[in-house]
């Protein structure tokens, strides 16, 4: 069982990035207050299909803790009840959290798609946290960052519930999108280490091709902190780009823009640092032959990041865009952190 541990680990890494790329649809859709509730929506462990089923009817059925919309406010079932023809209102609780009382059958399908995924991807981190503990003896360090990349999922779960309770709330969303990153860093830290040990003779041949240089080191560490930055910027973008969505529309992506603030100029000008940083980890390594492979993917992915941003901007948000743009964000992250620790390897 030892022996698959590195497989184990890419799927959980794997699983987490497919969190990214949901989450991203949702943010993309205006999903994220598609279910009103965590963990259930309106009630139900199956989201509702029309609107019929969360509207108040007389003479109907409804067990406790379904959600009703009457008047545009959200009432939860205290007890499990059949209505009567009038609306009592003592059977009924106002839900307090927040005082969001719309439906829409496509975002609350496409943000329980998100909460469905999420909850898969725990399974192979239930996995990953009991292999672990077979390394205990040997190399204790395995079983503590796979517990912590486990914990922080819990958190994750938990900091998912209070995104819906808080109705979105701009800092929790940051919060929320730098503890997956911290996620995927625990994760690429794991597998470097299981990786590594599994396969001694071929680590060591493929370290023995590769150069230290110690400016190189500090340039991957600067890229590193700056992709956290720019992501967590781009969070706040992302949540300035809604506001004006629910102002003006779905439909008017041409306002999405309009009068921005000075995050988003900061969030614009940066990329340029983060630019000139990235092509001199590709220039050091050409120039230097130092044998890093994955700054070529590094420079592709900035590529991709800066071009969608560009499209974004420039062409009102073109379908599928804001999906790879923050895709892309969250693997150049995680391929920056790997080559970092590649790179202390070989220093060791």
């Amino acid at each position: 069982m030892k022996k698959h541990f590195p497989l184990l680990v890419k799927i959980s890494l794997i699983a987490v990035y497919l969190i990214f790329l949901a989450g991203s649809v949702v943010r993309m859709t205006g999903s994220g207050m598609g279910c009103p509730d965590w963990p259930k929506c309106f009630g139900y462990y199956i989201p509702p299909t029309s609107e019929e089923q969360i509207t108040w009817q007389p003479n109907t059925e409804y067990n406790k803790g379904m959600i009703i919309v009457k008047n545009n406010v959200l009432f939860v079932a205290e007890n499990d009840l059949k209505t009567a023809q009038e609306f009592i209102s003592t059977n009924w609780v106002k839900y307090t959290k927040h005082s969001y009382a719309k439906f829409n059958k496509f975002h609350t399908w496409t943000e329980y798609i998100n909460r469905l995924t999420s909850a898969l991807a725990g399974i192979p981190f239930l996995f990953l946290i009991f292999v672990s503990t077979k390394f205990w003896r040997e190399k204790k360090l395995i079983t503590l960052l796979s517990f912590g990349a486990f914990f922080l999922m819990l958190f994750e779960a938990w900091l998912g519930k209070t995104v819906v309770d808080t109705n979105l709330k701009p800092t929790i969303i940051t919060i929320h999108m730098v503890g997956g990153l911290v996620i995927v860093a625990l994760l690429l830290w794991l597998y470097f280490i299981a990786s590594k040990d599994k396969n001694l003779s071929t680590a060591l041949e493929e370290t023995n091709k590769k150069k230290y240089n110690s400016l190189f080191n500090k340039l991957l560490i600067v890229s590193v902190v700056f992709s956290l930055i720019q992501i967590a910027l781009g969070t706040q973008v992302r949540q300035f780009i809604d506001e004006q969505v629910k102002l003006f529309g779905f439909d008017n992506k041409h306002y999405s823009l309009l009068n921005p603030s000075f995050k988003f100029y900061f969030h614009r000008s940066f990329t340029i640092a983060i630019v000139l940083v990235n092509l001199g980890i590709f220039y050091l390594n050409q120039i230097k032959d130092l044998g890093y492979k994955l700054v070529n993917w590094i420079v592709f992915l900035l590529f991709l990041e800066t071009m969608t941003g560009i499209l974004m901007y420039y062409a009102d948000f073109p379908i599928g865009t804001q999906a790879t743009h923050l895709l892309s964000g969250a693997v150049l992250f995680g391929l920056q952190f790997y080559l970092l620790l590649q790179n202390s390897n070989v220093k060791k």
